[in-house]
């Protein structure tokens, strides 16, 4: 997906279809427009703004209230490196370092091609596995700088 495309809006209707078109249920229509999507593309949530006769302010206010929520195109395959301590001692800074330059993407960004966004994150909740990066919903552990290459090469 490039930034030039045209959106398609009609899967909004779907979206909050399933959702009865409550506003109580809001952050979900979010998680799933970005799950659709990748983000929230401006047009996508004006439209869920009419759905649900919900101010467009408001769903702004919650989508950049959440860091799981992302207003910017985001890639195909979201890294996220774990720098809690103990991945930070095992060395995710120099994990992190090898994205950056394997990717040609700084950390918080995505890829031109849109195929791969990375996130440095505060802890993952698997110390015992130190470093931890994910990719998507798959968890690594045990990583090591040296070991990038061929995690990459799993998803391209």
């Amino acid at each position: 997906m490039t930034e030039q495309q045209t959106i398609d809006i009609s899967k909004v209707g779907g979206i909050v279809d399933k959702w009865e078109r409550n506003p109580h249920f809001l952050i979900e229509m979010l998680q799933d427009t970005q799950e659709e999507y990748r983000y929230l593309p401006k047009e996508v949530l004006k439209e869920l703004s009419n759905q649900i006769q919900t101010p467009l302010t408001q769903i702004f206010h919650i989508a950049t209230f959440f860091k799981g929520l992302s207003l910017e195109p985001r890639g195909e395959h979201l890294i996220q490196v774990c720098m809690g301590t103990a991945c930070h001692v095992e060395g995710a800074p120099k994990i992190i370092d090898q994205f950056q330059r394997e990717l040609d993407v700084k950390v918080g960004h995505t890829t031109k091609d849109f195929k791969y966004s990375l996130e440095a994150v505060r802890c993952l909740g698997c110390c015992g596995l130190a470093a931890v990066v994910t990719v998507g919903s798959e968890l690594h552990g045990q990583i090591t700088a040296s070991k990038v290459s061929k995690l990459l090469k799993k998803y391209s």
